[in-house]
């Protein structure tokens, strides 16, 4: 891609994150780190031009589909589905709150526009993503699946199991991007199970395997534009840093499910300026 066009992707994952920020701190509680480090990936499949979607009809049968499977960073998701058109930015004010009217909940909800299932029980949006891709061969459809997952969920067993299952069934069309941040709830991911050596793994298990820095935008978007492999998924093991552009919640635990305060979420809209 060209720089122009680079440049606007970055300049609009910015805005992404001051948007997340500012969606928290008005519920009051959220989950600000995982958002900023999937910020440039979402940025990147929804205004990048690969994720094939029409806002207008969600239920467009040759759309493609995504999962976040890592539901708790629905602040994320729903600052990138009002931004793709899916229902006006006036509507994130509903938040976390009971009575959303596009069901704005903590952790995604299939009732609102654009979002494909229920997630946020971890470990479960690969297999329902494989469920997906398959779906596509027996309607006959040509229609990619596209399933962001956490680096903390891949330590449960049903992440594998659908990893085998979809190299058995040569799901080349499920494209999984792990949002490698390094951080989980309450550790580090590498001090509860080191997930290392990622590449090897998912190479031993038969997937058409990538590695990339997760915040370098050229670098996503040519991963994303890469031909798919003739039979193979595809797994993109994305770099990240929990808490991505502010400096006083990179790679930090506390900031995992935290709202920010008046003050430290000025002190952070600074530093995105």
């Amino acid at each position: 891609m060209a720089e122009p066009e680079i440049s606007k992707l970055e300049q609009t994952a910015k805005e992404l994150r001051r948007k997340i920020l500012n969606l928290i701190f008005q519920a009051g509680s959220g989950h600000p780190g995982g958002s900023l480090s999937a910020t440039d990936i979402l940025t990147a499949l929804y205004f990048g031009g690969i994720l094939q979607y029409d806002s207008k009809n969600p239920s467009d049968p040759k759309r493609d589909r995504f999962i976040l499977s890592k539901g708790h960073a629905s602040a994320l998701m729903y600052c990138v589905l009002a931004g793709a058109g899916y229902f006006p930015d006036e509507k994130l004010k509903d938040y976390r709150k009971i009575d959303s009217e596009l069901f704005l909940s903590g952790h995604p909800h299939p009732k609102t526009p654009g979002v494909e299932i229920a997630s946020g029980s971890l470990g479960q949006g690969l297999s329902v993503g494989h469920g997906m891709a398959l779906a596509a061969r027996v309607d006959n459809l040509d229609y990619n699946v596209y399933v962001v997952l956490g680096d903390g969920e891949i330590q449960e067993g049903q992440i594998w199991e659908a990893a085998m299952s979809a190299v058995k069934f040569n799901s080349n069309n499920l494209i999984a991007i792990l949002d490698n941040n390094k951080v989980a709830q309450d550790n580090i991911t590498e001090d509860l199970k080191d997930l290392e050596p990622l590449e090897e793994k998912w190479n031993a298990f038969g997937w058409d395997t990538y590695r990339i820095d997760g915040h370098n935008m050229r670098e996503v978007m040519d991963i994303l534009r890469l031909p798919l492999h003739a039979t193979k998924p595809r797994m993109i093991i994305a770099d990240t840093i929990k808490g991505k552009g502010i400096s006083f919640m990179e790679g930090q635990t506390a900031w995992h499910g935290v709202a920010p305060s008046e003050e430290d979420l000025q002190k952070a809209l600074k530093e995105l300026e």
